[in-house]
C-alpha cells in the first residue's frame, strides 16, 4: 500500500535529516516509527502524504507515483486515501462533531445529507453515537482525540497517517484511543504509520522502526 525508496530530505542550511530510507506497508499492517527528537519523523509524514517533496528517492501509495503527480492530483489522493490523526486533534471547534467529521466526505463532494449520515455512522462507531450535533468546547481531551479518529477513518482510506495520536492524553485515555484507531484502522484493513515516541504505542503495534540520519532501521 505504502512504498518509500531511497528517500532524502535535508533542512535549510543543508543538515540531512535522513537519507536513503526505504519502507514499505502493507494493506492491515501498523507500523510504529520511533527516533530521536528533531530526526524528521512528523516530516516523514509529511513526505509519505504530500504535503511536501523528498530531495531524493520515491513514494508511491497504492502504485501510484507521487513523483508524477501535480499539485491539485496530490490533494485529491490524500482527500481519498489518506486519513490524518494529529497529536494536536485539529477538530475545527466552529463546527459540531458531524461537520467535523464529514470533512473528508465533502471534501470528496459527497452530497452533505449522505456525508453528515457518514460521519453520524462513524461517530457511533467511535463510541459517540448521538453527539453529532455538539460542538468540541464540551468534548474532554479523549473524546476530542475520537472525533479526530472518526474523521480520519470516515472516508474509508487506505493509509492512515497518525503523528503522536496520543501524546497530548493521559495513560488510560492514551490506551483507549489507540485500541480504538488500531480496531477501526484493521477492521478496514488500512496500512497505518503511527510516529511516537511512546514505547506503549509501539508495542501495540505490528512492527517499530527507528528512524536516524541513516534511515530506516
Amino acid at each position: 500500500m505504502l512504498r518509500a525508496t531511497g528517500l532524502g530530505k535535508s533542512v535549510p542550511g543543508g543538515r540531512v535529516l535522513f537519507a536513503g530510507l526505504d519502507l514499505a506497508v502493507h494493506a492491515g499492517e501498523v507500523i510504529a516509527i520511533t527516533g530521536e527528537s528533531g530526526v524528521g519523523k512528523s516530516t516523514l509524514l509529511n513526505l509519505v502524504a504530500g504535503l511536501d517533496r523528498a530531495d531524493a528517492g520515491r513514494i508511491s501509495i497504492g502504485g501510484t507515483d507521487l513523483a508524477l503527480l501535480d499539485d491539485d492530483a496530490r490533494t485529491r489522493l490524500r482527500r481519498s486515501r489518506i486519513g490524518f490523526v494529529f497529536e494536536a486533534f485539529h477538530v475545527l471547534p466552529h463546527l459540531d462533531l458531524a461537520r467535523n467529521v464529514a470533512l473528508p466526505l465533502v471534501l470528496s463532494d459527497v452530497p452533505a445529507a449522505a456525508a453528515l449520515a457518514g460521519a453520524e455512522a462513524m461517530l457511533g462507531r467511535v463510541g459517540l453515537g448521538g453527539r453529532g450535533g455538539d460542538y468540541p468546547a464540551a468534548l474532554s481531551g479523549g473524546e476530542l482525540q475520537r472525533v479526530a479518529i472518526a474523521r480520519a477513518l470516515v472516508h474509508r482510506p487506505a493509509l492512515i497517517l497518525a503523528d503522536e495520536p496520543t501524546g497530548n492524553l493521559d495513560p488510560e485515555t492514551a490506551q483507549r484511543v489507540l485500541a480504538l484507531l488500531l480496531e477501526q484502522a484493521r477492521g478496514a484493513a488500512a496500512a497505518v504509520v503511527i510516529v511516537t515516541h511512546s514505547h506503549a504505542v509501539a508495542a501495540a503495534c505490528d512492527r517499530t522502526l527507528v528512524l536516524s540520519a541513516g534511515g530506516l532501521g
